[in-house]
């Protein structure tokens, strides 16, 4: 276990040392930020633009916002941090390859399970660290303007778009034990979001596919139950484990 907490060490003071971490924290905390901001000003622009719209025949009636509209925003701008995400911490294990350092680490005795755990573990809890305080930002400014309470299941849609990510995770960890460069992975991953979104067209392929965790505004409304979500979430846990113990027998069988 030691060795296993050391890499882990080495794995986050690499992420602070690069700058990844900062980039992270401004990020999120930008996103937190923007969702409640741009539902107060939408009324300030629909105002402004009124005179513009009205010349090409469109009325503009007085907009009325209120803590749907923040949270609207926010599960809008989540999947654009995400993308972000990905992007960022991409090349986690394929600039490992790269500069052999991983070799190195083998070779003074850590196990290569232990990488796939301590790269996991490290990607999980920097989007848990982002997502959280993206909607915790968002939670302060809203309930500052708005009232939180009139959101239907606030909580369990936050959870649902949360464990999306991980799904999301959990193949660059799987795609990252396959493939040699970042560009891959992240097209690997996108392709295989892009995939599960498709399914949400098939009916009887809808209520399994991850897709369906990104579905949160119908939550927040009251237009779906929350018992709507219960399979995909149990298939998505299932595609998370089976995705990070995939890569261990593949890191394993890995020439480095």
């Amino acid at each position: 276990m030691k060795t296993l907490f050391a890499f882990m060490k080495k794995e986050y003071l690499e992420t602070a040392r690069t700058g990844k971490l900062i980039i992270l924290v401004l990020l999120f905390a930008l996103f937190g930020v923007m969702n409640p901001a741009i539902a107060k000003l939408t009324p300030w622009m629909m105002e402004m633009f009124s005179d513009s719209l009205a010349e090409s025949g469109l009325s503009v009636t007085n907009v009325q916002v209120d803590a749907f509209a923040s949270w609207t925003q926010f599960f809008k701008n989540i999947p654009i941090a995400l993308i972000a995400f990905v992007l960022i911490f991409s090349d986690s294990f394929t600039k490992e390859y790269k500069s052999g350092t991983l070799l190195l680490a083998l070779t003074k005795g850590l196990s290569r399970y232990k990488v796939v755990l301590a790269k996991s573990a490290l990607l999980l809890s920097l989007w848990t660290l982002g997502y959280d305080l993206c909607f915790s930002v968002t939670y302060g400014y809203t309930a500052y303007f708005w009232d939180n309470r009139i959101v239907n299941h606030l909580f369990f849609a936050a959870a649902m778009w949360w464990l999306f990510g991980v799904w999301v995770i959990c193949l660059m960890v799987l795609f990252s034990s396959l493939l040699q460069n970042n560009t891959g992975v992240t097209l690997c991953v996108g392709g295989t979001v892009l995939l599960a979104y498709l399914l949400r067209i098939v009916p009887l392929a809808k209520a399994f596919s991850p897709a369906v965790l990104m579905n949160a505004n119908s939550i927040l409304m009251g237009v779906e139950k929350t018992d709507i979500s219960i399979k995909a979430i149990l298939i998505t846990v299932s595609m998370c484990i089976i995705c990070v113990s995939a890569s261990i027998p593949i890191i394993n069988k890995r020439q480095l």
